[in-house]
């Protein structure tokens, strides 16, 4: 299989994005809003039939997922909040219609991945990639290979303190109310202060509680896995100024106890997880 090409699939909750490269070279490449699963599984499918001679398809999907290979549900995802989405099998469609190996992770575990392989985290051993926009969600990467367990990290949904009487907001997360996501997530800022982060301007006061609570979950991260890089993306991250309070705020809270990974950018910007969608399948492919 040395040689072929390999496809990557960015399944995320508001569009598609579909890949066929080697590397990070990227030969062809497709993006469209995921409406139904049936319709937006059939595009994917459609894409990548177009191919020649795929080697492996990786997926890189917003969840949870069910990654267990033994499993009856395996290449599913599960119990998402996104309307129509639940349960849904996500893998079983493009294993039958292409006939190639499926490689599937997160979105956020290929993110790291990416990053690592060709982006901000390509010099170290281990990266974690924290994505901040419709909800949190943090991949892990040890010694070249994404962080699994019973199941896979969920970062975004751990519970940080939250000082009611200086916040009474209760949080927006359905299953956990002020989770990590729930009280940072960009639908938690709109919902706290009536209106989208985008339109907020930077001296509002929602920035510093914003950087104080991605603070305290990064705090977390960096005492629990200590990786050598944290990598800090998603749409709430194109605020100015925002990474900045973060770094500063998670100085404070460290307090000079343990050395603590530098908090970066993403180098593949948006292209994270689609990169690292085809680096999953590439890996999948050529073992």
């Amino acid at each position: 299989m040395t040689g072929r090409l390999v496809g990557g699939l960015e399944a995320g909750g508001t569009k598609f994005v579909c890949a066929a490269g080697s590397g990070r070279d990227v030969v062809a490449e497709a993006r469209f809003a995921t409406t139904t699963p049936a319709e937006t599984l059939a595009r994917a499918v459609e894409f990548f039939a177009r191919q020649p001679l795929l080697a492996a398809v990786g997926i890189a999907s917003f969840g949870p997922i069910d990654i267990d290979p033994r499993s009856p549900t395996f290449g599913f995802i599960t119990t998402t909040p996104k309307p129509g989405w639940a349960h849904t099998d996500v893998v079983g469609p493009l294993r039958r219609a292409l006939g190639v190996p499926i490689a599937f992770d997160t979105d956020v575990n290929c993110a790291a991945l990416g990053e690592h392989r060709w982006g901000a985290a390509r010099d170290v051993a281990s990266v974690v990639y924290v994505t901040v926009g419709t909800g949190i969600g943090g991949g892990a990467i040890v010694n070249g290979r994404p962080v699994h367990g019973l199941v896979h990290p969920e970062m975004g949904h751990v519970h940080i303190p939250h000082d009611a009487k200086a916040d009474p907001f209760e949080g927006a997360c359905p299953h956990h109310g002020d989770c990590w996501e729930g009280l940072a997530s960009a639908p938690a800022i709109a919902a706290r202060w009536g209106q989208p982060p985008e339109t907020l301007p930077d001296a509002h006061p929602a920035w510093d509680l914003e950087a104080r609570y991605l603070a305290l979950g990064i705090a977390n991260v960096i005492l629990t896995l200590s990786p050598e890089r944290v990598v800090l993306g998603g749409g709430v991250m194109a605020r100015t100024g925002l990474l900045e309070r973060v770094r500063g705020s998670v100085a404070d809270l460290l307090g000079d106890y343990v050395r603590a990974a530098p908090i970066v950018a993403p180098a593949l910007g948006e292209r994270s997880g689609v990169l690292g969608a085809l680096a999953l399948a590439h890996d999948f492919a050529h073992g």
